[in-house]
């Protein structure tokens, strides 16, 4: 039977990153993370077989801003074990997504069934872990405010490929106010664990974006007058990755739905 789900509202604030992840092992949560246990580091997810592992790895090291690894995985190996405790990669992301031959063919809650003991397991730090440094520092995460995802565009930035691994960058976008815009640039690029300081700002379209309220992840959210786009590298880039080269079987989280982990932001900074 499936568990009651329950939303953001319904989690308290001061829910510690293990509790969260078992309310999510459990089914009882399935939507976007961002603003869940402020402090703590989150992590998007990819996970290969040991045949492509190698090349992903060397992608992630040539592709920092996108790709910047936490931890990653023994072969086979279903947990991870530096950056949380107890910590089930097949069941503690909210949902998931299941790629064959490049191509989305599922988006489960769990994985469980899906293990192999020829995977490998990356996690890679996410935007959503310096929103709380954001908010602290007065700047609105518009997609919180409104209830929805983060918006997430496909760029014409094109990454350094390693082995196999190519395609481009995968951004995330907050409108920010001209006038918090550097402050938002000095508070993320204190944290390069994480994404680092956004890799654009303003005009879309010179990052091939044509309709900026079409997001290829998420939701789109509204911008007001006296605020411009600004965009973050994301951990997203890797499902841009096995659509473009097309591995035989790949899992990732859902965009937006991700792994908080017992890392406090502040052991990422600099």
């Amino acid at each position: 039977m499936a568990q009651e789900q329950l939303s953001i509202s319904d989690i308290p604030a001061n829910i510690t990153p293990r509790e969260m992840r078992h309310i999510i092992r459990e089914g009882r949560f399935s939507g976007p993370t961002s603003g869940l246990c402020p402090g703590y580091a989150q992590g998007n997810l990819i996970v290969l077989p040991k045949e492509d592992a190698y090349d992903f790895l060397l992608f992630a090291m040539r592709n920092p801003k996108p790709c910047p690894i936490l931890e990653v995985s023994e072969v086979g190996d279903r947990f991870f074990h530096t950056s949380s405790a107890d910590c089930d990669i097949a069941n503690d992301f909210p949902r998931y997504r299941v790629y064959r031959d490049g191509v989305m063919v599922d988006d489960p809650m769990s994985v469980e069934d899906l293990w192999r003991d020829d995977l490998v397991a990356f996690l890679i730090g996410c935007s959503f872990s310096f929103e709380s440094e954001l908010i602290e520092a007065g700047i609105e995460m518009r997609h919180n405010t409104q209830g929805r995802n983060v918006s997430m565009y496909i760029t014409n930035i094109a990454c350094e490929p390693a082995g196999k691994m190519s395609g481009n960058m995968v951004v995330s976008m907050r409108p920010i106010p001209y006038e918090q815009v550097v402050q938002a640039v000095q508070i993320s690029g204190a944290i390069p664990k994480v994404h680092g300081a956004p890799i654009h700002i303003g005009d879309p379209s010179v990052i091939g974006i044509d309709d900026i309220s079409k997001p290829d992840f998420g939701d789109a959210v509204d911008i007001h007058e006296g605020e411009v786009p600004v965009f973050w590298p994301c951990g997203v880039t890797p499902q841009s990755v096995v659509m473009n080269v097309r591995p035989k079987f790949a899992i990732t989280h859902a965009p937006g739905c991700m792994l908080i982990t017992d890392t406090k932001n502040i052991s990422l900074k600099f």
